[in-house]
């Protein structure tokens, strides 16, 4: 029996013993893996777009994330396909700040308990910009899209018509914005993401048309508000009133009143002029073979801005119906002292090129209204002259008149022909006077009146003449004529001792054929002339050298000699 109680308590030590040894390795076991479980702020298994975040920390996961979207650069950046109704259209993900959210995705993987075992997939934070888009799908949308009628109050003379609202159906920003954070990178993505169109209604509804109507244009236009101001007073009456009342919806609908500052100054017209002063700009001409600068003068003109807002209020009024304007100084924009500080003060370039015909013939009426149109103009420092811009359009309205023209290869009559003559002339002196040549063409035909390959034509609006004055001196153009020629003068401060050109000897020669043209009123008989190519090299000299060159190269064609009439022989 004894034997027998030492064995069972022997046994039963062992059974302890080993007992504990299996609990140490069990809690041992549960402590490590509650640690593995509870590493970083990512539990275990969670990945985003395949990539594994688990036990990192919230910025270690969202650099991890990063990094991992570098190889998926080429679908992250792709253009998504949207669909709108029946119409498809192509984005670009950069255009409308489509992309993913690092952070905030680092921030969503973090949101669940720890777990020793399995996996979860966390969909990424999508962020798009909803203005962008939303401008981005319009053009398409529009072609589906039913457009609202938007509100607003118009006139018809001074009486007030109103526009009602009705709904439409289009895009809503922030349910366009859901539909692509949602699909973008989830399934097939190479299929369009259906854009959902919604019934969309103006802001503003009937009654408030109806009540804007009773309470501000009709009583807006009843009768005329006077502005006064330190040189007079200036009726607005309810016609202007009624032409820069502004009440139309804006892109929601909403009509915000408001009173046109620009449409106001053109329908009060001439009645400003009683209390304006107009500024006088500074001026530069040639007296006595020098330069001289005509002053500027400043001037008075009504705040119409101020006005504008000024003016709202008292149109709802049926009787204190007077506003005060306020008159603003205005400064011209050329000042005397500006066109001193320019340095106009000796001649630096002129040239001068012969006509036919006296100053009767519409050609020479031609030439002489657009040197009148340029003569006087100031190129300042840093500036490029337009020709074009600078006489705008030439037809009859503008005083021009028919005369000989290039069109399709043959001399015809067309309005304003002459022209050309003039810019060979203006760009001879821009081009003597050192300026940077900008654009110019040279004629198709070559006419001896001008000098080869350094003459240009012109043709509003396609063809202009321009150069760039890269000098820090200021440039008048001064234009003269007589009975037989035209002449443009450069005025300014000389950069270059002189300016030359050399010319190559003319090449690849070719001889005018013969054209009969059908004999009437528009036939124009040209000599015909050779067709050659030739180089000319402005060279610019100073302190005695040559300090660089330009070359100028053109082909000319050979003009056809023109006969009206059939050759002799032809029936």
């Amino acid at each position: 029996m004894g034997v027998c109680v030492y064995h069972s308590r022997v046994s039963l030590r062992r059974i302890a013993i080993i007992g504990g040894g299996a609990l140490v390795i069990v809690l041992v076991a549960v402590g490590g893996g509650a640690t593995y479980a509870f590493a970083g702020d990512i539990p275990r298994g969670t990945t985003v777009l395949g990539v594994d975040l688990g036990g990192l920390s919230r910025a270690e996961a969202a650099d991890v994330l990063r990094d991992g979207l570098v190889g998926r650069e080429a679908r992250l950046t792709a253009p998504v396909t949207v669909r709108v109704g029946d119409q498809s259209a192509q984005i670009k993900p950069a255009d409308v700040g489509l992309g993913v959210d690092a952070d905030a995705t680092a921030e969503a993987a973090a949101d669940g308990g720890p777990r020793l075992w399995g996996s979860r997939t966390v969909e990424p934070v999508v962020t798009v910009d909803a203005e962008r888009l939303d401008a981005a799908l319009r053009p398409t949308a529009k072609k589906v899209a039913k457009a609202m009628t938007m509100p607003a109050v118009t006139f018809t003379g001074t009486t007030p018509k109103a526009v009602y609202p009705e709904p439409g159906r289009g895009l809503e920003a922030a349910r366009s914005a859901e539909a692509v954070r949602a699909a973008w990178l989830r399934g097939d993505w190479v299929a369009p993401i259906e854009i959902p169109l919604v019934d969309v209604h103006p802001v503003t509804t009937r009654e408030e048309v109806d009540k804007l109507v009773a309470e501000l244009a009709r009583p807006a236009v009843a009768a005329p508000v006077s502005v006064t101001t330190p040189r007079g007073t200036v009726t607005v009456p309810p016609a202007a009133i009624a032409k820069s009342l502004v009440l139309t919806g804006d892109r929601t609908g909403k009509i915000t009143p408001k009173v046109d500052e620009k449409k106001l100054r053109t329908a009060l017209g001439s009645a400003l002029g009683k209390v304006e002063v107009a500024p006088k700009e500074a001026t530069i001409s040639i007296a006595g073979g020098a330069p001289k600068v005509l002053a500027s003068t400043g001037g008075q003109t009504v705040d119409l801005k101020a006005l504008a807002t000024d003016l709202l209020p008292v149109l709802a009024r049926a009787d204190g119906r007077t506003v005060a304007g306020k008159m603003v100084e205005v400064k011209p924009k050329t000042t005397t002292d500006d066109l001193t500080k320019m340095g106009i003060k000796q001649q630096v370039s002129t040239f001068t090129t012969k006509f036919t015909g006296g100053l009767s013939s519409p050609r020479s009426k031609n030439i002489v209204q657009i040197s009148k149109e340029v003569d006087g103009a100031v190129v300042k420092p840093g500036e490029t002259f337009s020709l074009n811009g600078h006489t705008g359009e030439r037809g009859y309205a503008q005083g021009y008149h028919d005369a000989p023209v290039i069109l399709n290869g043959k001399l015809v009559p067309g309005v304003a022909g002459g022209a050309s003559q003039f810019t060979t002339t203006l760009f001879n002196a821009a081009y003597y006077a050192g300026l940077e040549e900008v654009e110019h063409k040279p004629h198709s035909y070559y006419f001896s009146r001008y000098p080869a390959v350094i003459e240009s034509t012109i043709f509003y609006p396609s063809l202009d003449l321009k150069f760039k004055n890269d000098t820090k001196y200021g440039v008048l153009i001064d234009t003269s004529y007589t009975s037989n020629s035209i002449t443009v003068t450069m005025w300014s401060t000389k950069v270059y001792d002189s300016v030359k050109t050399e010319w190559s000897a003319r090449r690849n020669i070719t001889q005018p054929r013969t054209v009969h043209l059908e004999d009437g009123p528009d036939c124009i008989a040209a000599q015909g002339s050779q067709g050659f190519t030739q180089d000319a090299w402005r060279i610019f000299r100073q302190g005695g050298k040559e300090i660089k060159r330009e070359k100028f190269s053109w082909r000319y064609d050979a003009e056809p000699r023109f006969i009206c009439g059939k050759a002799s022989g032809e029936g």
